[in-house]
């Protein structure tokens, strides 16, 4: 089976709703609850979570901050609304994988099942979710709503994403960041997962495009979901391999040792400009290594979540 062979066919979960609520018990269950102290005053009106209890009023930021689990009681609930952009690009699909499990996934895959998680957590707590799919075109939109309907439409268009993915010649997600930022008219949080790989490299369309997403004092926060070991580290065999980008087909012969050193440092040159560039327009940018479990995802999001509620 050649490259575009797996691309084509595409690798799923099997059932993405069950997957993700594991993903978020295993979240809340594995942390802290220990007795309230050694905090100042300006918590006293804290107390210890409880497993069972409506995760609504956790205080994520606390949270963060101590890594123990505390509510907080509020006089009127606001619901949010969440729209969800993510990148199905055929990069998106690597590493290619015959199946995928809460064990092992590909971009996509960790992208979906993170969104599915925090779409859990959200519908929990009754806010409103939209989302967003694109590649090298806007494959997918749909405004943000709360109902049970709403929710199990959006877990299936996931895992149409994961299985059937197209053969995107180039991406330019640029472009496609000012057509979703026109949709959204009322303020909301905008949560994009992506590997930011696409065919232009002109960082003014990169700032344009981000700083369309911020009007309507939209809360952005961006996913940088990468695999670190090769897309990062280039941690290949020692020994002669072809590389080929799954997008134009193009390929290079070489041995990973010889290029490791000068593919490192233009990858890390384009992360760090990429924050950079999230950092000017305040957007929250959220290195993702989809080696890692998703606790860390789950937990950036909710704070960033109240801090926005």
């Amino acid at each position: 089976m050649n490259i575009k062979d797996a691309v084509q066919l595409g690798a799923g979960f099997g059932n993405l709703d069950f997957l993700a609520k594991q993903v978020v018990e295993g979240f809340i269950s594995g942390m802290h609850k220990s007795p309230f102290h050694g905090f100042s005053a300006e918590f006293a009106e804290h107390k210890v979570y409880n497993q069972g209890e409506s995760t609504r009023h956790i205080d994520w930021k606390l949270y963060a901050k101590t890594d123990k689990l505390y509510t907080k009681r509020y006089d009127d609930e606001t619901n949010l609304r969440c729209h969800f952009i993510l990148d199905n690009s055929s990069s998106m699909h690597y590493p290619i994988l015959k199946k995928q499990s809460l064990d092992t996934y590909n971009k996509i895959g960790f992208s979906a099942l993170a969104i599915a998680s925090l779409m859990n957590l959200l519908k929990k707590q009754r806010d409103a979710v939209g989302l967003s799919v694109y590649n090298n075109h806007y494959d997918y939109y749909v405004p943000e709503k709360g109902s049970e309907r709403h929710h199990a439409m959006l877990l299936n268009q996931l895992d149409v994403a994961i299985q059937n993915p197209e053969n995107s010649i180039g991406t330019d997600t640029y472009a496609i960041l000012h057509q979703i930022a026109e949709k959204l008219h009322k303020r909301s949080m905008v949560v994009l997962f992506s590997d930011m790989f696409q065919t232009s490299s002109d960082s003014d369309k990169l700032f344009e495009a981000l700083q369309h997403l911020k009007h309507n004092k939209h809360e952005v926060i961006l996913f940088h979901t990468l695999d670190y070991e090769t897309e990062m580290e280039f941690d290949f065999e020692s020994k002669p391999q072809r590389f080929i980008d799954v997008e134009t087909g193009k390929y290079m012969d070489l041995y990973a040792e010889n290029a490791k050193d000068a593919y490192k440092e233009a990858m890390f040159m384009f992360t760090d400009q990429l924050k950079a560039q999230c950092a000017q327009y305040r957007i929250h940018y959220v290195p993702v290594n989809i080696q890692e479990m998703f606790h860390p995802v789950l937990t950036r999001f909710l704070v960033q979540r109240q801090k926005f509620g």
